[in-house]
């Protein structure tokens, strides 16, 4: 197996996964369906093409929470712009200042083609929704030969620099992971957020087995503290 990490950050994103109508809430995480449609978006995919979406539906999907940022409420008026009529009151919320890097497993064939329409994507990406554009080229790094958890562990923390001064004292870190589980797997959630069709008319998701993990990696931010013995300088000079 293969997996493709990518790194999403950004001012604002935003992540619904049962959102409706005129209040429209964000996850604490990126979801499947957003990056699966981030993805297709990248390879010019039409929103009714189910059979092209299972291909990518197929991925096995995890996030790392790098920052977790701030929740943020917009509320939103409008007119029409013909009658000008006011037009119902809107909530949105959105994730601000959040670093997130997240990874998709499957085949290397299928792999290589999504990797390749983000280095030149049909639509430019963005973070859940098109008023939410990444800071940053979402594509990371294309692992080969390993699973979700070994190529999360392997990504070099990419929050902030100034977060991770906060931990400075912190040679490692622990960031929390939400894995797509695997069959039989104990002691996962269920989140209605597998991708069935992305089509406007009859948008479908179903539900998806999900584990809470972590995983170790290096703070570069940390400082490095020297040695310190007092009895070195009495033993050089006895000796």
């Amino acid at each position: 197996m293969s997996v493709l990490t990518l790194r999403l950050a950004g001012p604002l994103q935003a992540w619904g996964a049962s959102a409706r109508f005129a209040r429209r809430t964000t996850e604490s995480a990126p979801t499947k369906s957003g990056v699966i449609g981030m993805l297709a978006a990248a390879r010019g995919m039409d929103r009714g093409d189910d059979e092209a979406l299972a291909r990518l539906a197929v991925l096995r999907f995890a996030v790392r929470i790098d920052q977790p940022g701030t929740r943020v409420r917009d509320f939103q008026t409008a007119h029409h712009a013909d009658t000008g009529k006011s037009m119902p009151l809107s909530e949105r919320y959105y994730l601000a200042d959040a670093v997130f890097v997240a990874a998709v497993e499957g085949e290397a064939p299928l792999l290589d083609e999504v990797d390749a329409a983000l280095h030149r994507p049909v639509h430019a990406p963005f973070l859940g929704r098109r008023s939410c554009p990444p800071a940053h080229p979402v594509r990371l790094s294309l692992h080969r030969g390993t699973d979700l958890t070994k190529a999360l562990r392997a990504e070099p923390w990419q929050a902030a620099a100034w977060y991770r001064r906060q931990r400075r004292r912190d040679a490692t870190v622990s960031l929390t992971v939400l894995r797509e589980a695997r069959p039989d797997e104990p002691g996962a959630d269920l989140l209605r957020d597998q991708p069935l069709s992305f089509a406007a008319e009859h948008r479908r998701h179903a539900l998806r087995p999900v584990v809470t993990t972590t995983v170790e990696v290096a703070n570069p931010s940390a400082r490095v503290v020297p040695a310190h013995d007092p009895f070195a300088a009495l033993e050089e000079e006895s000796a």
